[in-house]
């Protein structure tokens, strides 16, 4: 299976990138604003793909006669392309609900999606529309992507957001988002879908991201009983990496020895486990989609090194025994810890989710690309 995807470099785009790695074993060809201006370069990339999956868009701009233009002037440069290739493919077009809607962004994707379905038709390419509902995830920018962005970056500012229109809005995680969408690619039926979003208040985020933070911001873990807590948790997260590392907790030293607490957790499941690495040795080397994980060094020299997926930057943390730390580790960011030390390195590992040997949430690759 060869995937091309526009808009590569968003915020949708960057989690479908992710997902075909992780769950497809696939490198997509990512199509960015540089394919989408010359057409000579567009053209090669698709005459190279089974699978496109279209996402590039225009969510806000100075007026609204750009948002509407702009979705329909990319949705005409990707036809022209399709148009000369007369070749074999699949197009996927990430529409939205609100191409229901009255707005220059509701009217673009509806103008788009009509310019791709006219062209398919014509070129007996397979085209189908799959209309999102509202997205949220990691990495999702402020005031731009989604209210709950918004309100992630200022409950992690510790800043209560303002509800101005509470209403129920369907939400759906973006790594969900991103499953329809390649599995639309995959499938043999044609015509729109329509992946559901949970339908939440917007107060209900607001107070679901408060009572988050207010456990975080004390090292401990709020309950995370729900997919949805969970995917808002590492939302917010996100907000957090890597400012608020290493985290060293109170110790409670007598003549017997040291305690410290590790992680204290509120309801749900978790697991626990410790390790001993030599000097010299690696543990690691791979990421997890949802998983909310915890590294506190006990004994040793330790470096801690994270890299988010698809980029290049290395974070790295030192963390010693000397005095006992954690770092979490954020979701979709390759991770690994090293011993740097001469002596036995002792490291406790918490994690949110008992470990599935069938779907164990962990994709190998390594922090330091050679």
């Amino acid at each position: 299976m060869k995937v091309a995807v526009t808009g590569a470099m968003g915020f949708l785009g960057w989690h479908v990138c992710c997902r075909l790695r992780a769950v497809h074993g696939v490198e997509p060809l990512r199509i960015g604003r540089a394919e989408l201006a010359d057409q000579m370069l567009l053209h090669d990339a698709l005459s190279r793909a089974d699978i496109v999956l279209h996402l590039a868009g225009v969510n806000r701009a100075d007026s609204d006669a750009e948002v509407e233009d702009g979705n329909v002037e990319i949705a005409d440069r990707l036809a022209a392309a399709v148009c000369r290739l007369r070749h074999r493919m699949t197009i996927v077009n990430a529409n939205s609900i609100q191409s229901g809607t009255d707005t220059a962004y509701g009217r673009g994707k509806r103008k788009a999606a009509a310019v791709l379905a006219t062209v398919c038709k014509a070129s007996r390419v397979r085209f189908v529309d799959v209309r999102l509902p509202n997205l949220f995830g990691e990495h999702g920018l402020p005031h731009y992507n989604s209210f709950v962005a918004t309100f992630a970056a200022e409950v992690a500012a510790d800043r209560r957001p303002s509800v101005t229109n509470d209403r129920e809005i369907p939400l759906l995680h973006v790594q969900d988002a991103a499953a329809a969408l390649i599995r639309a690619g995959e499938q043999t039926e044609l015509g729109e879908l329509r992946p559901r979003g949970e339908p939440v208040l917007v107060s209900w985020v607001a107070d679901t991201l408060a009572r988050l933070h207010d456990r975080y911001r004390t090292g401990e873990m709020a309950e995370l009983s729900s997919r949805l807590t969970v995917n808002l948790f590492n939302t917010y997260r996100a907000f957090r990496f890597p400012d608020m590392f290493p985290v060293a907790p109170d110790l409670h030293a007598d003549e017997r020895g040291v305690l410290t607490e590790i992680v204290r957790a509120h309801g749900g499941t978790s697991q626990s486990f410790v390790s001993t690495t030599r000097a010299g040795q690696t543990r690691g080397d791979h990421y997890h989609l949802h998983k909310v994980e915890r590294f506190f060094v006990l004994k040793g020299s330790a470096r801690i090194n994270l890299r988010r997926l698809l980029h290049d930057e290395v974070v790295s943390f030192h963390l010693s025994g000397d005095t006992p730390a954690y770092v979490d580790m954020p979701t979709l960011w390759v991770h690994n810890i090293e011993n740097v030390g001469d002596d036995e390195l002792v490291t406790v590992f918490w994690s949110d989710q008992l470990l599935d040997p069938t779907n164990p949430d962990q994709y190998p690759e390594r922090v330091m690309q050679r």
